[in-house]
């Protein structure tokens, strides 16, 4: 149950109405997470600013989505696990790959190591020391991609958090298949 109401820009703080209208006018639509954070034009302006930072990372696609979903499977947001679904699949992901990122894991060992690692980050973050870095160097990730990685966590925890608290649930199967959720991007 929806817990904190929905705004379009008429009933949206002045700050919240100007954003609300250029997603609007870019997109022709905003989904239920960016109508809620309306409420908050601080929250909403943060939101849109990481969220469009966080596409310039040297994360590949499939692999941040990876990510996504071990994130949003320790977080609890069914919303957010619905829409990063979607958004695996399109980028190539099948089945088995989604079902093993949401366990926190991958057949690449590789991908494997930053995934438990951006896990880590969001459960147990004073647990990460010089070794877990080093582990992460001698898979080849770099310092950029740890921290892009980091960044990822934050965005994740942000919308994950603020459905749940918010009330927001994924639309019932027999709604519109159109997308329902958004991540700006």
């Amino acid at each position: 149950m929806q817990r904190l109401k929905s705004l379009d820009p008429a009933d949206a703080p002045s700050k919240s109405a100007a954003l609300l209208g250029d997603i609007i006018e870019r997109r022709g639509s905003v989904g239920p997470m960016v109508s809620v954070m309306a409420n908050s034009p601080a929250l909403l302006q943060g939101y849109l600013d990481l969220s469009r930072a966080m596409k310039r990372a040297k994360l590949p696609r499939a692999l941040g989505e990876k990510i996504s979903l071990a994130l949003q499977e320790w977080i609890g947001c069914a919303l957010c696990l619905q829409a990063h679904t979607r958004a695996a699949r399109a980028a190539g992901l099948g089945d088995n790959d989604i079902a093993l990122a949401r366990q926190g894991t991958s057949t690449d060992r590789r991908e494997a190591a930053l995934i438990a690692y951006a896990v880590r980050v969001l459960a147990e973050p004073s647990s990460i020391g010089d070794e877990d870095v080093a582990e992460l160097r001698r898979h080849g990730w770099s310092d950029q991609h740890i921290a892009d990685t980091v960044g990822l966590v934050s965005l994740n925890l942000l919308t994950g958090s603020f459905n749940l608290v918010a009330g927001l649930e994924p639309a019932p199967a027999e709604q519109s298949t159109k997308e329902k959720h958004d991540h700006v991007g």
